[in-house]
């Protein structure tokens, strides 16, 4: 009879993130947090709790927004390592995998699941556990049960027994599980003894499944990944090449390839790592994206300008490699009915601009939520799929009506905004103006101009509940006679202009 080792990495979001088991540290997902450090869990923060309760107990805590495409991406790599070992791996979910236990192969079960943790753990997973038991459901509680570094091994047709004063909350599955605790069934083997007709009498489909996991039998065998094809290419240069010109020009077959072998599998590659060898050695390594996908034409220029401008042809070159680091579906890059996309000519002069100032100094610019300008802004590295921190489809109280300002200032200027009579306006804490606005000045160093009109305030109370990020501010539109338009704050009795209106 086949066992089952299931593997699990706890605490996969933060591990993914490259935080340190001994940095306080959390991942949050819609406002609570998913995952934590061992060092945020000794401070008191633990799963589910809300990010200012989190923040409150651990002061210096490091947080990180969750995603779910990095989790997947980094954990592509533990189970790259564990086919290296045993063929077959099924992929639960990141962070936990299944696997066929390779017994005899290393000497035993205990023996194939320290194999394998030590691989791991050379890779950066500092705690893995894993659980072997009869069944795929019965290895995974044992792997949530063994201890770091360690194992948990189920004895062959014990399953049954070792579920058995296990609570009900191990199925997973809030729904039956709060009947269950109802009918005052608390242990797994408190459901396994009910009757399988009355549980699928009662329970349908669904339950009699989960019936059959309390029992400790094994509904199903675990589905392996097929191992996913070598994408990466390779071009020899016999004899080596000392001219940018030339390694481009024998790199296009190779670039064909390589985009040709990805279609042919329905997946184009929107990350590429490029490496070129010298003198038998690796002399540059560069990763370059693109915001749709990238062709031949593209991986030739990206050659081309990698060595151009790294300046590492100081020794011939005698291979070059092309290496997908991330590959989508080619079904959700095809052009519509009426195109799509940015224009092809514009994606290569960006990106040999990017090449030349650095990833990271060339940003589109798209939107998120919020409720001032600045914070609306969402800006991403050109290549890069951009990341909403703020949802935008969700109400933001205080926020401005339209049109929104067309220049919105990296750092606010202090302004000035003064009555009739030259006195201060301000805001009192009731959301009330002090004064009518007669003047005003948008920049320290400008001349004061009347007020045309004007339009606020909108109070906005941020974060109230934190001292440190609380800010209390209002916010008005302010036109001048010579038809200029500004978006100003008062906070603290100071005026300050955000935006302009162009």
């Amino acid at each position: 009879m086949s066992r089952t080792m299931v593997l699990w990495a706890p605490d996969w979001p933060i591990v993914a993130v490259e935080s340190s088991a001994s940095t306080p540290a959390a991942v949050l997902h819609k406002g609570h947090v998913l995952a934590c450090s061992q060092a945020a869990r000794a401070e008191g923060v633990r799963r589910g709790m809300r990010r200012r309760d989190a923040q409150s107990r651990c002061p210096g805590l490091a947080l990180h927004d969750y995603n779910p495409d990095a989790d997947a991406r980094a954990f592509e790599t533990v189970l790259t390592a564990i086919e290296e070992l045993s063929p077959g791996v099924a992929p639960l979910r990141p962070g936990l995998c299944a696997i066929n236990v390779p017994a005899r192969f290393y000497g035993g079960e205990a023996e194939a699941a320290a194999v394998i943790a030590e691989r791991l753990v050379r890779l950066g997973v500092w705690d893995v556990r894993a659980g072997i038991a009869d069944g795929l459901f019965a290895a995974e509680q044992a792997a949530r049960r063994a201890l770091a570094q360690d194992s948990l091994v189920v004895p062959p047709g014990g399953s049954a027994q070792f579920l058995r004063d296990l609570p009900v909350d191990a199925l997973d599955d809030e729904s039956i599980v709060g009947l269950l605790r109802r009918m005052g069934l608390l242990t797994l083997g408190d459901f396994a003894a009910l009757a399988p007709a009355d549980v699928h009498t009662r329970f349908g489909t669904h339950g009699e499944l989960l019936h059959r996991m309390a029992r400790g039998l094994n509904p199903q065998p675990i589905s392996r990944r097929q191992v996913p094809p070598e994408f990466e290419a390779t071009l020899m240069l016999e004899p080596p090449l000392d001219l940018a010109e030339q390694i481009a020009f024998s790199v296009r077959t190779t670039a064909e390839k390589f985009v040709t072998d990805l279609a042919g599998h329905g997946l184009v590659c929107t990350t590429v790592l490029i490496e070129v060898d010298t003198d038998g050695s690796l002399a540059t390594s560069r990763r370059w994206m693109h915001p749709r996908w990238f062709g031949p034409t593209d991986l030739v220029d990206r050659v081309r300008w990698q060595l151009s401008v790294d300046g590492v042809i100081r020794a011939p070159v005698d291979a070059v490699r092309l290496i997908p680091e991330v590959t989508e579906p080619l079904g959700d890059h095809a052009d519509s009915l009426f195109g799509g996309g940015p224009d092809e000519r514009v994606e290569r002069g960006v990106a040999r601009v990017q090449s030349i100032v650095g990833h990271e100094a060339v940003v589109s610019v798209s939107v998120q939520g919020g409720r001032g300008p600045a914070e609306r802004q969402l800006l991403a590295p050109w290549g890069e799929r951009p990341v909403a921190a703020r949802a935008v489809g969700l109400p933001w109280p205080g926020s401005l009506p339209p049109p929104a300002p067309a220049t919105v200032y990296l750092e606010p200027q202090q302004a000035m905004v003064v009555g009739a009579e030259g006195q201060a306006i301000g805001v009192t804490g009731r959301g009330m103006v002090t004064g009518e606005p007669a003047r005003f000045r948008a920049a320290a160093g400008q001349d004061w101009q009347p007020v045309a009109s004007w339009a606020g305030p909108w109070p906005v109370d941020d974060q109230w509940w934190d001292e440190v990020a609380a800010r209390r501010i209002a916010r008005f539109q302010v036109v001048g006679v010579d038809g200029s338009a500004y978006l100003m704050i008062v906070e603290g009795g100071s005026w300050w202009t955000e935006a302009r209106y162009d």
